[in-house]
């Protein structure tokens, strides 16, 4: 028997992750932030650019701004002037914002986050942010990040999935971090969120250090993946998809005019083989085939 016999009778919905079901009109809501910062923690900006696209796809409304003078020194996060499509100069101040949007066919509402690490007063900064969570009926936090790490660019970028909430470890089978020193926004917003009472769980994505710039879409892709595994959500990726494999094809240009590159990166990708070996052959290829059961049965 399969999930896809239409001659059974249709079950129940089944909860995803975090209680997500795929059935509008649930009266059990379930609001999830995802929040992601500009700057220390966002290598690649990958992890802010995974929320704009959020955003931009779910059709999110700003509903929240910090009070941005309190937070931030201007000489350290400077305003940037930017053009608007028809020409219009903007100044855009160095802010931290809160959107929210439905997804539709779903039970699910969500809570943007995109800000700037703040300069001082963070633990001012995190209260406030956590007491509009608070009043907006939050259920999980999700904590977005990026982070230059020792990989190659031509495997698929690992994502840690971590928690400190006993319950989500459990559902997600995931552990509690194990990082010890220096900090940024995220980590210390996902530990007073936890902290609070509010289910936690951060997710980093590790982008290659010699190519760190902005963009980074392949890291931004698998970020993606992920919120979809675990909020249930279903997005358009082929253009996403696009721009990684361009962005691949052109870091595989440039490590091939330089020797000392190229002998670099096939150490990293010996490393990586030989240390996802078991989960290659198990477990990665169990959550993908998952995926393309999930769009299947979506589309």
């Amino acid at each position: 028997m399969n999930g896809f016999d239409e001659t059974q009778p249709h079950s129940e919905p089944q909860a995803g992750p975090f209680g997500v079901v795929r059935e509008a009109g649930s009266p059990e809501r379930v609001k999830v932030l995802v929040a992601a910062f500009e700057g220390w923690n966002d290598a690649g900006d990958a992890a802010t650019d995974t929320v704009k696209m959020l955003g931009e796809h779910y059709g999110a409304r700003e509903v929240f701004e910090v009070a941005a003078d309190e937070y931030y020194d201007y000489q350290y996060s400077r305003p940037r002037m930017t053009r608007s499509a028809t020409g219009e100069r903007k100044l855009v101040w160095p802010t931290t914002k809160l959107s929210t949007a439905t997804v539709d066919g779903t039970n699910l509402d969500l809570v943007l986050l995109h800000g700037w690490e703040p300069s001082y007063r963070w633990r001012s900064f995190c209260a406030e942010l956590l007491e509009q969570a608070a009043a907006m009926d939050v259920d999980f936090v999700v904590m977005l990040g990026a982070l230059l790490a020792d990989v190659p660019h031509t495997r698929p970028i690992p994502v840690s999935t971590t928690s400190d909430t006993d319950e989500l470890q459990d559902e997600l089978e995931v552990s509690g971090s194990e990082y010890e020193g220096p900090t940024g926004i995220v980590g210390v917003l996902s530990h007073l969120a936890a902290v609070s009472g509010i289910p936690t769980v951060s997710l980093w994505a590790a982008v290659p250090h010699y190519v760190g710039q902005s963009p980074s879409p392949k890291a931004q892709l698998a970020l993606i993946r992920k919120l979809e595994d675990l909020l249930s959500l279903h997005l358009p990726l082929e253009d996403l998809v696009e721009d990684a494999e361009a962005w691949e094809r052109g870091v595989n240009d440039l490590a091939e005019d330089d020797p000392e590159i190229a002998a670099y990166v096939a150490k990293l990708e010996e490393a990586k083989d030989t240390t996802d070996l078991p989960e290659a052959s198990g477990d990665a290829i169990a959550q993908e085939f998952e995926r393309f059961l999930r769009r299947r049965e979506q589309d």
